[in-house]
This record gives C-alpha cells, sequence and structure tokens, in this order.
C-alpha cells in the first residue's frame, strides 16, 4: 500500500476536490490540517518545499495542487474521463 499524506487547511476548496477524489477511489490516507497542527505545516515548508494546499506527498512524490493526472499515475488509478 501506498503512503499517501494531504497537507490541507480551512476554507480551502481544491482540497476538497483532493478528498472527494481519495474518498471515490478508496484511497487510504494521512489528513494533516497544517492551520492545526504546527509541525505538519513546518514539513510540509521545510520536507517539501511547498508553502501551498493542496499538497499531496504518495511515497515521497510531492504534488503540490490537484494533479488527478499525477495521483493517478502514481497510485494506479484509472480515470473516469468518459464514463
Amino acid at each position: 500500500m501506498k503512503n499517501v499524506k494531504l497537507y490541507t487547511q480551512p476554507a480551502c476548496p481544491p482540497c476538497e476536490f483532493v478528498k472527494n477524489y481519495f474518498q471515490m477511489h478508496d484511497v487510504k490516507y494521512e489528513l494533516l490540517n497544517i492551520k492545526e497542527d504546527r509541525a505538519a505545516r513546518n514539513e510540509l515548508i521545510n520536507d517539501h518545499g511547498s508553502m501551498s494546499t493542496p499538497t499531496v506527498v504518495i511515497d515521497g512524490e510531492v504534488i503540490i495542487g490537484f494533479d488527478q493526472n499525477r495521483i493517478d499515475e502514481l497510485l494506479h488509478l484509472s480515470s473516469r474521463k468518459n464514463d
């Protein structure tokens, strides 16, 4: 199983897209709210070089923003664009 982390914060519509997408595809992930968790915020900035949400980290691969194609590629998900 892949190690998936989602860095998020309140009032972040793209973060909701990622959460819904993960739910749709039964992706298990760790949710890290950078507004409530200072350590998560520091990890996001210092370890992953990101200053925005959503940031998804899949087995160490950093995706800033909701990049569905890259998420699909790393998680081996099939997209349902034409359904």
